[in-house]
């Protein structure tokens, strides 16, 4: 499972014109899946992202974490981001996880979430968003799952 996670003034998600999903202070997750990604692949990356000191405190060096400064959580899934550029011009995205097995962790993946941070939005899993952030920084911050457990 992987992750790019952007330190956020503030995000929202648009489906056909409408938004659907925003916050203010916090973070946006955008969130891919791939073929061996179990529960634990989720529960490690929930437990990394909400305690991820990327916050200034009020000496302005990045010691706080969401849960610290209880900012909101935008989750989009993204599956390009298991796009394959080694070979070609055009990505091949055959490592990312079929549509009901990642929308499942996906789903999954935002339940644990909601457990633990009160402001959490999300996106559409399938559809063509429009996302709109205004980064903090900026900070992001890539994970992946496969490279840590």
């Amino acid at each position: 499972m992987r992750a790019v996670v952007q330190r956020v003034s503030r995000a929202s998600v648009t489906v056909d014109g409408e938004i659907i999903g925003e916050i203010e202070r916090g973070l946006l997750v955008l969130l891919g899946v791939t073929h061996a990604d179990e529960q634990r692949d989720a529960d490690y990356l929930v437990d990394k992202i909400v305690n991820l000191r990327i916050f200034d405190d009020a000496d302005g060096k990045m010691n706080l974490s969401l849960t610290d400064t209880q900012g909101g959580m935008l989750v989009v899934s993204q599956f390009t981001l298991y796009g394959d550029t080694r070979v070609g011009r055009r990505p091949s995205f055959i490592s990312a996880a079929p549509g009901n097995e990642a929308n499942g962790l996906y789903e999954y993946f935002v339940d644990k979430t909601k457990a633990i941070v009160a402001n959490v939005a999300t996106g559409k899993f399938g559809a063509m968003m429009n996302v709109e952030l205004l980064n903090d920084g900026p900070v992001t911050i890539i994970l992946d799952s496969e490279k840590t457990i």
